[in-house]
């Protein structure tokens, strides 16, 4: 998620773009001129649940047309897959979500063995992370009853990533207790070895392993206490928080300072930061807590990504307008007690989002830096939020 659920080998690869403000002058003239009233959120989620199901392949997955690395399945499968289980518990009666979910069960279950061991393919998942803890989110629905010895497997391959001691890891290093996105078991290197490609820890992966394994129910005391060093290294003085460490082009606000090497604090990290923090339950942490929470509410804005940008950053600002926005429905129902005037925030949220709407129920971006052009990205994140927002105060 996926931020940054993009990318060859991440959700972060740079691409070509176009300016937000083209896009959304489009889809809001689009709906202007076959609306004559205000959009209703429920029907929007009806017509992303229905865009998302036609979507759907014989063989229960979902893939790309447009991206190769998302064609096998495993990257969008199971994005899709919790986009509709947060869509189930408001949609249940839909005639076809129950069925479409458990058809996307039968495609996940291919890469578990009879042994209980996580099968990859040839070449490795393209996004092992984000993979593993969907799974894990889908496979700890209430749907998914019976296939505990599935989600078992995903969660000890996930756990086996957290770069921590058992990899060679230490506290004073900065990758510690964190996720990343290295497409193998990301060990420590010696000095002066080879190091493989993305081997660090970041934020966005980071939050998606500890919402999996709590949602699974394993997300023990010692994963919590190390994962939360790696996220307070993530939070800024402001109490936002940034996305990486040491990397001026991944974080997508951009430097603040060069000495130090400090970077703005952005809308979709720091909801991922303050969700994360929730999750660690370290008592250490709650002014900490306190601080992003107010960073959120101060900056919230429905319409566009929230934060300090960079010039050079600026036309990137709403390249993870989605998955903000599905971060930030998550973050206030974990924690709604942290914001005030929560209900209004909602409603502001899910109409912005109805009236993004394309005509066939998807939502697209037109910036494609972290590949929310792919509709089926956009629109999962889209249905999350929504189905977030619409719920009773829940956490998952």
């Amino acid at each position: 998620m996926l931020r940054n659920y993009a990318g060859s080998a991440s959700f972060m690869i740079l691409a070509l773009s176009i300016p937000w403000t083209l896009g959304c002058d489009n889809a809001y003239n689009q709906n202007a001129a076959n609306q004559d009233k205000a959009p209703n959120p429920n029907e929007a989620l009806t017509h992303g649940i229905n865009f998302l199901l036609q979507k759907q392949m014989e063989d229960g997955s979902w893939r790309s047309e447009y991206y190769a690395t998302f064609r096998d399945g495993t990257a969008l499968t199971p994005l899709v897959l919790l986009a509709l289980e947060y869509a189930y518990g408001k949609q249940n009666e839909h005639p076809d979500l129950e069925r479409a979910i458990k058809r996307g069960f039968g495609f996940l279950a291919q890469y578990v063995s009879d042994h209980g061991s996580v099968l990859e393919p040839k070449d490795g998942f393209d996004y092992p992370v984000y993979t593993a803890a969907l799974a894990i989110r889908v496979l700890s629905h209430p749907l998914a009853q019976g296939r505990e010895r599935e989600r078992a497997a995903w969660v000890r391959y996930l756990k086996d990533r957290q770069l921590t001691d058992k990899l060679g890891w230490k506290p004073a290093d900065k990758a510690y207790g964190g996720w990343g996105y290295c497409r193998i078991i990301p060990r420590k290197p010696e000095p002066d070895k080879f190091s493989p490609p993305l081997l660090e820890s970041n934020l966005s992966a980071t939050v998606f392993a500890l919402d999996a394994l709590a949602s699974a129910r394993e997300l023990d005391a010692t994963t919590r206490q190390a994962a939360a060093i790696f996220v307070r290294r993530c939070q800024n003085d402001d109490g936002g928080f940034h996305f990486i460490y040491d990397d001026p082009v991944r974080n997508k606000g951009g430097v603040a300072t060069w000495k130090p090497l400090r970077f703005h604090s952005y809308g979709s990290t720091t909801a991922d930061g303050l969700r994360a923090l929730v999750l660690c339950n370290c008592p250490e942490d709650r002014d900490r807590i306190a601080q992003a929470a107010t960073w959120l509410t101060k900056h919230f804005n429905a319409k566009t990504h929230p934060g300090q940008y960079a010039p050079a950053h600026e036309v990137n600002r709403n390249a993870v307008y989605y998955y903000y926005v599905a971060s930030l429905a998550q973050t206030w129902a974990l924690s709604p007690e942290l914001f005030p005037d929560l209900e209004a925030k909602r409603k502001h949220l899910v109409v912005g989002l109805a009236e993004r709407q394309g005509h066939d129920g998807s939502w697209t971006n037109p910036l494609s830096l972290v590949r929310e052009d792919e509709p089926l990205v956009a629109t999962s994140f889209a249905v999350i939020a929504i189905s977030q927002c619409l719920s009773e105060r829940t956490t998952r």
